[in-house]
């Protein structure tokens, strides 16, 4: 079996990652802070609920501390919970935003360390964006050149260079950064744009069920890497 925990799953592309991952045969715990939220989405799908909120060091702790000893290892790690920032740019915001976005990677991927390195086929996917891509967001063809989420973009530019550090750092365990495409979630309502969550849960699974010879240290799309 397959030990996966996705952080912010009891929503959009978290829980449709999930489901596709408990379709493959992963047995899934979904990582949310929400406790009634995150049990229902759970019961909904049939995988296991880890209270986990990425900004709170002893949440992590207890999260993680709970897969270990109901498992004794995690084999895939996926990094998806996030907030746009939005509510102006200022410290608070700014603070809100890179706590979950960048610092929460750093929190659950450090608690999860030892448990990656128990697995056969350790793996970690970021779910970051292309906003966050200096190719990107330059690029008047792009439409990241216009999108007015300043916090958003840099929190999720430190996202990607996390992967890319600890992918350097980590040699035996694949990290890879992930744009799953523009989707249609409570996040970008204000914006009525997106596909369904679906069909980007897929680009995730991807990257989440690689062979042990597969990339790391990548930042991809459905189609391929992606510069930044």
């Amino acid at each position: 079996m397959t030990i996966t925990l996705i952080t912010g799953a009891n929503k959009g592309i978290g829980f449709e990652t999930a489901r596709q991952l408990l379709a493959l045969g992963h047995v899934v715990y979904i990582g949310a802070r929400d406790v009634e939220r995150g049990e229902k989405a759970a019961a909904a799908l049939g995988a296991r609920f880890v209270r986990l909120d990425v900004t709170d060091d002893a949440s992590v702790s207890s999260a993680l501390a709970a897969i270990e000893s109901a498992e004794g290892r995690l084999d895939v790690l996926v990094n998806n919970a996030g907030v746009l920032g939005q509510g102006g740019t200022d410290g608070p915001t700014a603070l809100r935003a890179f706590d979950t976005n960048a610092v929460g990677i750093v929190r659950v991927t450090e608690a999860a360390l030892p448990l990656l390195r128990r697995s056969p086929n350790p793996t970690v996917v970021t779910v970051s964006s292309s906003a966050g891509s200096f190719w990107a967001v330059t690029n008047p063809a792009r439409p990241e050149f216009s999108l007015p989420l300043a916090l958003y973009s840099a929190s999720k530019a430190a996202a990607t260079m996390l992967t890319v550090q600890y992918a350097k750092s980590q040699p035996g365990i694949k990290f890879n950064a992930v744009e799953p495409g523009t989707t249609a979630t409570d996040m970008t309502a204000a914006f009525g744009i997106g596909r369904t969550p679906e069909e980007s849960a897929r680009v995730v699974v991807r990257l989440a069920t690689l062979d042990a010879d597969g990339p790391t240290g990548t930042f991809q799309d459905e189609n391929g890497e992606v510069p930044w």
